[in-house]
């Protein structure tokens, strides 16, 4: 089998059922003797499995089930029509318009861990913020480091005038939730936690949204538009 030069990539379209037949048939063959390969699946099986329980199964509509079908179509032709295995999997374009469609939060987390993640060491935690209404997911939360949480945006949020996004945190035992800051619609944003306590396990993370300029009394005072709670990757 040719080797990829991240063998973690590999391994996480394998888990993910993402690799075209041909290559997923040949990791198959290759994992009784390949002692690196069957690490990384281990790996990624452990990493990712825990995320389908991040929220309930949701029925795929009609029309994005047509969308999907459409997408395989055109895509399995190649760009000359040679039968060339698609590449579509690897787009986080199309992940995040199947997010805007209602596909499971899981799903979006493994595949976008999955493509961005280039080394054999995760994120302490990983939260996806989701719609409370539909569960759709908005911004996905990582951590480069255990003082550092990395936001970014999975879906466009539109904000009306005179109002902003600001994100929140809470743990279990605190008094109530600390703000994080503001957030730019569609913008990546990466805060340091040094004033508090370690991430853990369950933590609440949402944004709300806000008059100008923040909350004015130090507690969310709008509706939550996105909400999650911190998953465990190590």
């Amino acid at each position: 089998m040719t080797e990829l030069p991240d063998y973690h990539e590999l391994a996480a379209g394998y888990v993910l059922g993402t690799l075209p037949a041909a290559r997923r048939k040949e990791v198959e063959q290759s994992l009784p003797n390949d002692s690196r390969l069957r690490a990384a699946v281990d790996f990624w099986e452990q990493q990712l499995l825990p995320l389908t329980r991040l929220t309930a199964p949701v029925a795929p509509s009609a029309a994005l089930w047509k969308r999907i079908d459409h997408s395989v179509s055109s895509a399995s032709a190649g760009p000359a029509g040679d039968g060339a295995p698609p590449a579509w999997w690897n787009r986080i374009k199309l992940w995040r318009a199947l997010a805007a469609s209602g596909f499971a939060a899981a799903a979006i987390l493994a595949a976008v861990v999955a493509v961005r993640m280039q080394t054999a060491e995760p994120a302490p935690y990983v939260v996806v913020l989701a719609a409370p209404q539909t569960m759709t997911p908005g911004w996905l939360l990582t951590m480069p480091d255990a003082r550092t949480v990395r936001l970014e945006p999975l879906v466009k949020t539109v904000v009306p005038d005179q109002r902003v996004l600001q994100l929140w945190t809470k743990g279990d035992g605190w008094k109530g939730p600390v703000s994080l800051g503001l957030v730019a619609p569609g913008q990546k944003v990466q805060v340091r936690l040094d004033k508090l306590p370690p991430v853990q396990p369950n933590q609440l993370f949402e944004i709300t949204l806000e008059p100008a300029g923040g909350s004015p009394i130090g507690r969310p005072t709008g509706p939550v538009l996105y909400i999650g709670r911190a998953v465990k990757m190590t």
